[in-house]
């Protein structure tokens, strides 16, 4: 609840500010509803929910007018006029940005002990709020294969040489382009190809090196094999499997095992398995490597041939397959949960964190370090790029639907406030989002006490960069 200081002088602009109107002068002092919960025990047409913040709100929709709600205010704050209920605090935080004298403080905000004591002394109790806990780490790690990307140059070397195919290189430029990979080098059998050079007087037009480029850059013509390149700078993107052992956790069937944080996969007890599950699996991978494949092929009257592919193994042959430029190595990865002030308070990283570990309050983003498994899923889903991520992987908003209930809208405005590209039109008491302008990031959705947004969004694959 929100209460009021001994330096409350009655001025009463938290008053007039309260969109619900459920702050009354008491002995010359703000009083407000305590959020004991009266009213929505007792509501007979469940017209009364709780919200995230601890509050509570009145669906008009569902609502009568009965008058239950207010018989049964233990501090009599609710009343009814024109058939609307009023007097319920939605917890929405107004009234203390209203106040001149910064005498109206969130009661939850203050020692326990003091908070208790208070209520106590006026013969109420409250509700429970529950707040995101602390965590005992002060970060969390997860070691893995990561590309530097300062020295990667989008060969895709490590992709072709890759035993699981956990890395996907992707080239802006057409097929029949040379990106140095050095492929043909390694299959040539009479080392005719150096530097991406053919020796044309020890070539024997095996044509090995053709079958084996991944880009179909070398041709033939008149008995001799060339290279095709152009001398361009590639570009693209490197996304490969961050091994957090999101994929272990889905498949049900045990074919999949993360420990030590390494990654073990047995693909005959999972084709011979009556629970098979990759669909979860695959759209559980936050940089969408993992997928079917047969390339792995097993022999059974039961399930699927198809088996996975797209997980690393920690074999370490992308490290050493990028022997010139070292661009792939094995780090440990720490994050203490901080996120930087390009936060706009969307929320999307509480809404696809597999673990639960993101709560957003009040604006603020507060990380469970004992839950969080760093899958990058927040990062990579996050619009502004304010947590820190290892991978080029990225989802990106593609549009949405976003409209504001009139019935549920108590008409706080923190959607107005909240909004990073000023897509709320507040007309008098009355707010609209203007779709010209929302981006559908869903801040206003996640900082509405009153659960008035009718919200929808859709994501693409994208990467950093491109």
């Amino acid at each position: 609840m929100y209460i009021s200081t001994n330096n409350c002088e009655g001025l009463g602009d938290c008053i007039k500010a309260c969109p619900t109107k459920a702050i009354r002068m008491v002995d010359d002092k703000a009083f407000s509803c305590i959020t004991c919960g009266m009213c929505y025990d007792s509501c007979p047409n469940n017209a009364i929910f709780k919200n995230k913040y601890g509050g509570y709100v009145v669906d008009r929709a569902k609502c009568n007018g009965c008058g239950i709600c207010m018989f049964n205010c233990p501090t009599h704050n609710i009343t009814i006029e024109d058939g609307v209920v009023y007097g319920i605090c939605s917890r929405c935080g107004v009234c203390e940005d209203a106040c001149p004298t910064n005498s109206r403080v969130d009661g939850y905000s203050l020692v326990k002990e003091k908070q208790d004591k208070y209520i106590n002394s006026l013969g109420f109790s409250t509700t429970d709020v529950e707040f995101p806990e602390k965590s005992d780490k002060r970060f969390v790690e997860r070691t893995g294969y990561i590309t530097d990307m300062d020295k990667c140059i989008l060969c895709g070397r490590c992709d072709v040489q890759c035993p699981t195919n956990a890395i996907n290189v992707h080239f802006d430029q057409d097929m029949g382009i040379c990106t140095e990979c050095r492929i043909c080098e390694d299959v040539c059998p009479t080392n005719s190809i150096k530097q991406f050079t053919v020796n044309h007087d020890t070539c024997t037009l095996c044509f090995e090196c053709v079958k084996s480029c991944p880009r179909n850059a070398i041709l033939v013509d008149d008995f001799k094999v060339e290279l095709n390149r152009l001398d361009q700078k590639i570009n693209g993107s490197i996304v490969s499997c961050l091994n957090c052992g999101l994929c272990a956790d889905v498949l049900d069937n045990e074919s999949m095992t993360f420990e030590n944080g390494k990654l073990r996969y047995d693909p005959i007890k999972d084709v011979t398995s009556s629970e098979n599950n990759h669909l979860a699996a695959i759209e559980a991978c936050p940089v969408s490597t993992l997928h079917e494949s047969e390339d792995f092929i097993v022999e059974s009257d039961e399930g699927s041939d198809a088996t996975l592919s797209g997980y690393c193994v920690s074999c370490g042959k992308c490290v050493s397959s990028c022997d010139i430029y070292n661009a792939r190595k094995l780090e440990t990865f720490k994050w203490d949960g901080s996120v930087s002030d390009d936060c706009i308070s969307c929320g999307i990283c509480c809404e696809v964190c597999p673990k639960d570990a993101i709560t957003l309050y009040r604006g603020k983003v507060v990380v469970d370090l004992n839950k969080c498994i760093l899958c990058e899923n927040c990062a990579i889903h996050c619009p502004t790029d304010a947590i820190v991520k290892t991978s080029m992987a990225k989802k990106i908003i593609d549009g949405g639907f976003n409209q504001i209930d009139d019935i549920l809208c108590i008409s706080c405005g923190l959607c107005h406030k909240i909004c990073p590209v000023d897509a709320i039109d507040k007309d008098g008491d009355k707010y609209t989002v203007n779709e010209d302008k929302c981006i559908y990031c869903g801040a206003c959705k996640n900082a509405c006490p009153s659960n008035a947004f009718i919200f929808e969004r859709n994501f693409k694959d994208s990467v950093d960069g491109v």
